[in-house]
């Protein structure tokens, strides 16, 4: 189901609502079959910057229009609705599946996996589209996955941006484990890790 963005956000705090690109895990997003490796990164920002290409965009491989893109998140969060701003000439996805809570599928797997909700998309130059989840299945999300199986007809897909509107709750993923390196009567215990123990930077 999709609803256009049709009130004023002069008389609605649209920023707030979709918010939810704070609490991702940006550090850790995956695409799988993107053109440019990490380009991916860019397409999650401010709702008022959905517009704003200068950082880049997420494009396949050409000839091959399906993308699948891993979005982890710092704490636990609620999803009501998402909103997909593809490119022109065709590269707009068409379809949109998504994945909850599973880390590591490939095209395969999201092939033949039910996915939690999928969608018929339109073209959504604007950004004024946004479909709603069936809230009550995306709670307590600490990882969503979005599979775009095609497009409108080129010969690549193009993603300009993905904002995610609901939630987060006080639940925090990726927390960090402080060792009390004194319970270690022998200096060589402390060597536990030196790559920094997967810390994530969360504006």
């Amino acid at each position: 189901m999709a609803c256009s963005h049709d009130h004023s956000c002069e008389d609605h705090n649209c920023a707030a609502e979709w918010s939810l690109y704070k609490h991702i895990n940006l550090s850790k997003v995956t695409a799988l079959n993107e053109s440019v490796t990490g380009s991916v990164k860019s397409i999650f920002k401010a709702w008022d910057r959905r517009m704003d290409n200068s950082e880049g965009f997420l494009e396949s491989n050409e000839g091959d229009p399906e993308l699948l893109v891993y979005i982890p998140f710092t704490s636990d969060v609620k999803i009501k609705s998402i909103s997909v701003v593809g490119g022109s000439g065709g590269t707009s996805p068409s379809k949109m599946r998504a994945f909850i809570n599973r880390e590591g599928i490939d095209f395969s797997d999201a092939q033949n996996m039910q996915p939690v909700q999928e969608w018929e998309l339109a073209e959504n130059s604007q950004g004024f589209l946004e479909y709603q989840t069936r809230y009550p299945r995306f709670q307590s999300v600490a990882s969503l996955t979005l599979h775009f199986p095609e497009n409108f007809g080129a010969d690549r897909t193009q993603v300009y941006y993905i904002g995610l509107r609901g939630e987060a709750t006080q639940i925090k993923r990726d927390a960090v484990t402080n060792v009390v390196y004194e319970l270690y009567p022998n200096p060589s215990e402390h060597k536990l890790k030196s790559d920094g123990g997967g810390l994530s930077h969360v504006e």
